[in-house]
This record gives C-alpha cells, sequence and structure tokens, in this order.
C-alpha cells in the first residue's frame, strides 16, 4: 500500500475515521434501518415468553404455551434482518414476510411481545417494503466530498 509504504502504524483516530467512511458507503447500499428494526423487532417477541420476572418477591411469568411459537416468529424476524442487512435485492420479499410475522406475532406471541416487537417489526417490514436501492447515477460519497468544477465552458460565453 502506498498510504502504509514504511509499514508505519496508523492513528487510531485516522482507523476510525476510515472505519466509519466504509460503514457509511456499507449502510447507504442496504436497507439498514429496516433490519434493524426486523432485527430488534425478534428480541422482546423471544424475551416476554421465557422471562421469569420477580415483582417485589412475586415471580411474574408471562410463560403460556404461545412460547414455541414465540420461539419460531423470533428466530424468523431475526432472520430477516440479517437478510435485509446481507441480501438486500430479497428486500420486498423480507418486509412482507416480516409484516406477516408482526401481524402473526399479535395473538401468537403475547401481543407481539407486548407491542414492542410488533410496532417494532411493523416499522421495518414497512421500510423494507419503501426502501429503494440507489441509482447507479447517483455520485458516490466520495465524489460528493470534492469541490464542483466551476470552469466556465466555451457555450457559456457570450461574445458581444
Amino acid at each position: 500500500m502506498i498510504n502504509n509504504f514504511f509499514r508505519r502504524q496508523r492513528s487510531p483516530r485516522f482507523a476510525a475515521a476510515d472505519a466509519r467512511c466504509r460503514f457509511t458507503t456499507w449502510r447507504g447500499e442496504r436497507p439498514f434501518w429496516a433490519g434493524l428494526f426486523t432485527f430488534k423487532a425478534g428480541l422482546p417477541i423471544l424475551y416476554w415468553p421465557y422471562a421469569h420476572l420477580n415483582l417485589s418477591g412475586i415471580p411474574l411469568a408471562l410463560s403460556t404455551t404461545s412460547g414455541a411459537g414465540s420461539l419460531v416468529i423470533g428466530v424468523l424476524l431475526m432472520t430477516l434482518g440479517l437478510t435485509l442487512w446481507y441480501r438486500p435485492h430479497h428486500r420486498v420479499f423480507a418486509g412482507v414476510a416480516t409484516l406477516l410475522l408482526a401481524l402473526i406475532s399479535l395473538p401468537v406471541a403475547n401481543f407481539g411481545g407486548l407491542f414492542l416487537g410488533l410496532i417494532s417489526a411493523l416499522i421495518g417490514g414497512a421500510l423494507a417494503c419503501a426502501w429503494k436501492p440507489p441509482s447507479a447515477t447517483e455520485p458516490s460519497s466520495a465524489a460528493t466530498d470534492q469541490a464542483p468544477d466551476t470552469t466556465p465552458t466555451p457555450h457559456e460565453h457570450s461574445g458581444s
């Protein structure tokens, strides 16, 4: 590499800036927020049926017969969230599947993880269905950092 010709260590500040720039580029090429909402929707749906809370010495358990259904729905939502990140061309399928699983989680998984997973899955599914990949004609983020060319062309001068 030209930047690291003499095998010098890069400063952590430059490494962090480079990592942030790469992450921003990666995030812009896929439905990142849809995947995040979808992945996080699976967590409360998985958690509540298996949680054993202690409320002032009184055990509180939301364990019902919906444990297996909650497990399947929660794992599928987390898988769909990862699918949106790593396979963005499957966004419509993953978005529709997320919306259907969110609606199914309402009666099956303790009101969709006490409405936390339900609302997050509905938002993630809607974002996945609405996301459009960046077009090839849009300039990359590296090209927008450069100053625009303001030199006049020969056609802009009018002779008097």
